[in-house]
């Protein structure tokens, strides 16, 4: 566990994949459905998407607390984009893949890579999956 843990979020879960999610001060409130491709309705949002969604957000953020060290500022339009991945494992179950497609128009592509690997390095997110989750970094 975290010491001195700056932020906690909490949410719950009920129906799984096609049920409800909601965080315990109310700001979020989303319907699950399994997607189409599973067998689904696809009328709901799904673990995949929810996980995608906050991993860009924090990938993105921690880019630009990085232009601080020794990293060049952010264009105003940069932008990450998570695809996050659902297979089988050849050993049983099920894993996920990811790919962050960052865009930073303008930025020179030498230094946009190493801001990238900076900030995966970095990132609460790609921390927490590191040697348990294949990320690939892609420069759009």
């Amino acid at each position: 566990m975290l010491t001195d843990c700056l932020y906690q979020a909490s949410a719950s879960a009920h129906g799984g994949r096609e049920g409800q999610v909601a965080t315990s001060d109310g700001t979020l409130h989303a319907w699950l459905d399994l997607p189409v491709e599973l067998g689904g309705r696809g009328h709901g949002n799904n673990p995949e998407q929810l996980f995608a969604a906050g991993y860009a957000a924090c990938f993105l953020s921690t880019m630009k607390t990085l232009k601080n060290q020794n990293h060049p500022p952010l264009p105003g339009d940069a932008s990450v984009t998570a695809t996050v991945g659902l297979a089988p494992r050849p050993e049983g179950g099920f894993g996920l893949g990811i790919t962050l497609a960052v865009s930073l128009p303008g930025m020179d592509p030498k230094r946009a890579r190493a801001l990238m690997e900076a900030a995966h390095g970095a990132c609460p997110y790609s921390r927490a999956i590191m040697g348990n989750v294949p990320v690939h970094l892609s420069l759009a």
